[in-house]
């Protein structure tokens, strides 16, 4: 934002400067212009009176001798005729026969004047020529043209516009300045606006936004200070919520697990199926304990990751998949379920291996629960464009395509799977690692009619960045 706000007062600047320097240059080589146009048609005047003069007496030796002068002194040539073209004097190198020469004169016995029609520039070169009758208006007497040089005015003209210029330039570097000081006042409170939101965002306490730049910003940053204050209080009172409660339950759960436990050897037999149901529901408690304190953690974690961006932390997806092999193959092998893998390669991805081992759990522990005795699983690890893909397949009933939208709901469980241990957390805590990673988490039906879960995280580069 603050690029573009000093680009739009940068072109302003620009454009007003342009809007005062073009039309200041042009005022200026037309003013100088016409000077030389003015100080020329003053000597022709001059010239034009002495050969007026010299018609009305017969003689031309003044006019000529002043002609001559004048070329001596200036350098510029000089042509007089008489009324009927003879040349009276002629300096310079300049001609009456000449072509140009000759239509000027002849315009000027027609009681014709000619002066230069175009303004002189900085880089006008050569001459300009001036032609005037000598006489009355009713009686002409003769003409005199004149050819001046432009170098001269020329020069001043590019003196003035380089005067010009540089009051421009110190105009648009003053206009600059103006814009970054002008920028600086009002985009760095929104910047620290920006950062604030963007940690209140991830549930983090936001650093205090100190009041500047204009009034409505000031009084934006105190409403937003007051606003934040209020939802983080709320957030912590949340977290403190679950955390302590989940704590707090442990202690009468295990004291209640301990008398369950102590009270088995004085139940009668037929009391056995109540026993089993109590412990079977104390069991299903922790692990719904467990689970919460997990997904806790895990948005958590995620929201720290949207502000940090811990960028460091780097493992190999592919030797993470063989280790969770080899921890989960015994227990699907007690399931009757066959669980393979074909990681190898090894898969760089921009996350920790404990993140990524946490998935790979909640994925096979699904799998091997609800996939059902005889099934086979696959855990697969690869790159795929700029993601390190892991997937886990299994050939059970899998979910329907309603299920499938809902599976990453937080207590979410099948209705056909009311035979089995979850708390409907799995997924979801899954997910909230893989996006706090810049992943996702994608499910889909297999080919053979099961699974197909897809974990995708990103994929790291040689040099440790991102592909």
């Amino acid at each position: 934002m603050r690029t573009r706000v000093q680009a739009v007062l940068l072109l302003f600047g620009i454009l007003a400067a342009a809007a005062f320097a073009i039309p200041l240059l042009l005022f200026t080589a037309s003013d100088r212009t016409q000077q030389l146009v003015l100080a020329r048609s003053s000597d022709l005047d001059r010239f034009a009176s002495l050969m007026d003069q010299a018609a009305r007496t017969g003689d031309t030796s003044q006019v000529a001798a002043e002609a001559r002068r004048y070329t001596q002194l200036y350098g510029e040539a000089l042509v007089v005729t008489d009324i009927r073209r003879s040349p009276v004097v002629q300096t310079g190198g300049m001609r009456a026969d000449q072509p140009g020469v000759a239509r000027l004169i002849d315009a000027a016995l027609r009681n014709q004047s000619a002066r230069p029609a175009t303004a002189l520039r900085p880089w006008s070169r050569g001459h300009r020529t001036f032609a005037a009758p000598a006489g009355t208006g009713t009686q002409v007497t003769g003409a005199v043209v004149l050819r001046a040089s432009v170098a001269t005015a020329a020069g001043d003209i590019t003196r003035r516009w380089a005067a010009v210029l540089a009051g421009t330039a110190l105009v648009a570097l003053a206009c600059t300045a103006l814009a970054r000081v002008a920028t600086r006042w009002v985009v760095s409170p929104l910047r620290r606006l920006d950062r604030a939101v963007g940690q209140l965002a991830a549930g983090l306490p936001p650093e205090q936004t100190r009041a500047s730049g204009p009034p409505e910003l000031r009084q934006l940053a105190t409403g937003f200070n007051r606003m934040a204050r209020t939802v983080i209080a709320a957030l912590e009172q949340q977290g403190r919520l679950v955390a302590d409660t989940s704590h707090q339950m442990r202690n009468p759960m295990a004291a209640l697990r301990l008398r369950v436990d102590a009270l088995h050897t004085h139940l009668p037999p037929s009391a056995e199926r109540t026993y089993t149901g109590v412990t079977t529901e104390l069991d299903r408690l922790e692990t719904l304990l467990d689970d919460m304190l997990a997904l806790a953690t895990a948005e958590h974690r995620a929201g720290e990751l949207t502000v940090t961006d811990d960028a460091d932390a780097r493992c190999d997806a592919a030797d993470v998949a063989l280790s969770r092999h080899r921890l989960w193959k015994p227990v699907a092998d007690r399931a009757g379920i066959r669980l393979t893998t074909d990681a190898g390669t090894p898969v760089p991805a921009l996350c920790t291996d404990r993140e990524l081992a946490q998935v790979m759990d909640i994925l096979l522990d699904n799998a091997i629960k609800y996939a059902g005795r005889g099934a086979e699983i696959t855990l697969t690890c690869t790159a795929e464009g700029p993601w390190a893909r892991i997937t886990v397949t299994d050939t059970g009933p899998g979910l329907t395509a309603d299920e499938l939208t809902r599976a990453t709901e937080r207590f979410w469980r099948s209705t056909r799977q009311t035979g089995t241990t979850g708390t409907g957390l799995g997924l979801a805590i899954a997910q909230q690692l893989l996006t706090g990673r810049g992943g996702r988490l994608e499910l889909g039906q297999a080919r053979a009619g099961g699974l197909r879960v897809t974990g995708f995280v990103p994929l790291a580069a040689a040099d440790g960045g991102t592909r």
